[in-house]
């Protein structure tokens, strides 16, 4: 498996686990009366379950955009510096200039 792929894979389970933890907040804090609603209504369980789902793409997301930049997805230890066509490291080379 691809390195970015296991990257991404690791930084979605974490965002879905932050979701987990940002829900069980809202619910343990009662923001807007949620708790309320979803105890008292037969379906809850569904909308815990989409305010789950919705969270955790947010948070998956942003925790993936955030990893990039930090050298998390690339296979030299984190540099960075890549060649734009073919993904292998970019090494100087040196250039004459000449006068016209």
């Amino acid at each position: 498996m691809p390195h970015l792929v296991r990257v991404y894979i690791r930084q979605v389970i974490i965002g879905y686990a932050i979701s987990a933890a940002f829900v069980v907040l809202l619910l343990a804090f009662d923001v807007a009366n949620l708790w309320s609603l979803i105890s008292g209504s037969p379906v809850g369980w569904l909308a815990c379950l989409m305010l789950w789902i919705f969270n955790g793409i947010v948070f998956a997301g942003v925790q993936f955009a955030l990893a990039l930049p930090r050298g998390h997805g690339a296979d030299d230890g984190g540099s960075g510096r890549r060649d734009a066509v073919h993904g292998v490291l970019a090494d100087p080379v040196a250039v004459r200039h000449t006068n016209r």
